[in-house]
């Protein structure tokens, strides 16, 4: 069966008015999911180890002096603390050492870490783009450091680059990135040259108003390259924004891409006899957002039984 974490503390994570990055995203992918039959877990609170294994203690200490006791403080223009939070995004973190920690014990084929704030364009010691700490590298260091893997693969297929995770895994040998993104958009990386201190980086970039056919291909081209691999778990940064209906971006793909995609990459795994963890990174038309993730976790089930 396939696991789902998540947590209350995600809707702690208060935002703006108007901010993209709200409450109802969370609320959104609940809703979806809630007559989907999923292995339902908390998502823990991280242990600062954890976070240390991507981000040095002065940034983990200056994001906690950071949190207001009421309103808001910004670490950058567009990512927010509320005071709720860092409790918020230790949970983030901590659901996705768990999904990793589960699937190499055999718990669940694969797992579904619907959680906020998102992570991936979080660097070492940069927030960026609404995320506060990268979950997603964390829990792929988790998987190499603490449990000796020799090969994780990490894909995006966000419609905005993870250069975050990108910066934390560049000079990682035991690490395949990759990623299809608009290009150019924010944050502005992910050229396809940008291929990792070891080669083990590939970037698809894809220009506004790309539909799901050329989608497609990139994703059927970037599992040839995780089967090639053979990595020993696969970990899925799960963004929706590429969605035609959503606000902050323009390519054109829709669920039924989601859910081919998502195909693909658990088919290499299977490959590999690698488990998945997923983890929600965007997806802001609330609607989309919802059907999207409905369908991709769908697709997670059918391939766990």
């Amino acid at each position: 069966m396939t696991l789902l974490y998540t947590h209350p503390s995600g809707f702690r994570h208060v935002t703006p008015p108007s901010h993209p990055e709200q409450v109802a995203r969370l609320d959104a992918v609940e809703k979806a999911l809630a007559d989907l039959e999923l292995d339902r877990r908390d998502a823990p609170d991280a242990t600062d180890d954890d976070i240390l294994r991507c981000h040095p203690l002065a940034y983990l200490s200056m994001v906690r002096r950071k949190v207001p006791s009421e309103g808001w403080t910004m670490l950058d223009a567009d990512t927010y603390l509320s005071p709720g939070s860092l409790i918020a995004a230790r949970h983030a973190v901590g659901g996705v050492c768990a999904a990793v920690d589960a699937v190499l014990a055999g718990q669940g084929r694969n797992a579904f870490v619907a959680m906020r704030p998102p992570g991936h364009h979080t660097e070492r010691a940069r927030p960026m783009g609404f995320c506060i700490f990268n979950s997603i590298a964390i829990g792929a260091m988790r998987a190499l450091d603490h449990h000796g893997l020799d090969r994780v693969a990490v894909l995006d297929f966000d419609v905005h680059h993870g250069n975050g995770t990108q910066d934390l895994l560049w000079n990682e040998p035991r690490a395949f990135f990759a990623s299809t993104h608009q290009y150019p958009l924010y944050p502005g990386t992910g050229a396809a040259s940008e291929r990792g201190a070891h080669d083990q980086i590939m970037n698809v970039p894809l220009h506004s108003g790309t539909d799901g056919g050329p989608a497609r291909d990139a994703w059927a081209a970037i599992c040839a390259r995780v089967v090639d691999w053979q990595p020993q778990l696969v970990l899925v940064s799960a963004g929706f924004d590429a969605h035609v209906d959503d606000p902050l971006a323009s390519l054109a793909w829709d669920e039924g891409d989601f859910g081919a995609i998502t195909r693909m990459i658990c088919d290499a795994a299977a490959a590999c006899s690698a488990p998945v963890v997923s983890v929600l990174e965007g997806g802001y038309d609330l609607a989309a957002l919802g059907r999207s993730a409905r369908v991709h976790v769908q697709v997670l089930r059918e391939t766990a039984a």
